[in-house]
């Protein structure tokens, strides 16, 4: 059985402010979603913290849709009704668990030490509504964006996690792996 995140108000502080050196434990799903042109959709955030010290201006970052695991919730149930809830699309087929990402992420207001599964979506269309989006989230969201692999590839922007364009390209390309492969997340920059 999951633990159940703790509650935000249970997260050890000191002052006020948020001790970063042990975050909440979080479960969570995410989804790869591509549509049929095999764009990848992803939503961007505004970061609580910059996103490299040395450039405290920039603090978008790119992510995969999905959420907390609620009490008793599947990683695949969870993710089903965070796709309802953040992209309007109740009733999509659950594939394969791809990948997990595992270990602290500051980048939200509130820090978490995340257990992330990353399950493959595939949608019969492009068609999604962003609308209750907002109202879902503790982070500021930027937008929305299907992908391409090609602009993936040759963006600047933060896609979170590490990997996670590879791993695209893979499943795209018919070679998915064959046992979840571990993703990490990216460091502020040198």
């Amino acid at each position: 059985m999951i633990d159940a995140p703790e509650p935000e108000s249970q997260m050890p502080s000191t002052a006020g402010h948020i001790d970063q050196t042990v975050p909440p434990l979080r479960h969570i799903a995410r989804a790869l979603v591509f549509d049929p042109q095999d764009r990848l959709l992803l939503i961007a955030y505004e970061a609580e913290r910059p996103l490299d010290p040395a450039e405290p201006e920039v603090r978008t970052f790119w992510f995969m849709p999905g959420g907390g695991l609620e009490p008793g919730e599947t990683h695949e149930q969870a993710c089903r009704r965070e796709l309802g809830e953040e992209i309007g699309v109740h009733d999509a087929e659950i594939g394969p668990q791809v990948a997990s990402c595992d270990g602290p992420f500051f980048l939200f207001p509130t820090p978490r030490d995340a257990r992330e599964r990353y399950f493959v979506v595939r949608l019969p269309d492009d068609r999604v509504d962003t609308s209750r989006l907002a109202e879902t989230e503790d982070s500021k969201v930027l937008g929305t964006r299907w992908w391409t692999l090609g602009e993936l590839e040759r963006t600047g922007e933060r896609i979170e996690p590490a990997g996670l364009v590879g791993l695209a390209k893979r499943i795209v390309g018919d070679d998915p792996p064959a046992s979840p492969v571990n993703l990490s997340w990216h460091r502020a920059r040198a």
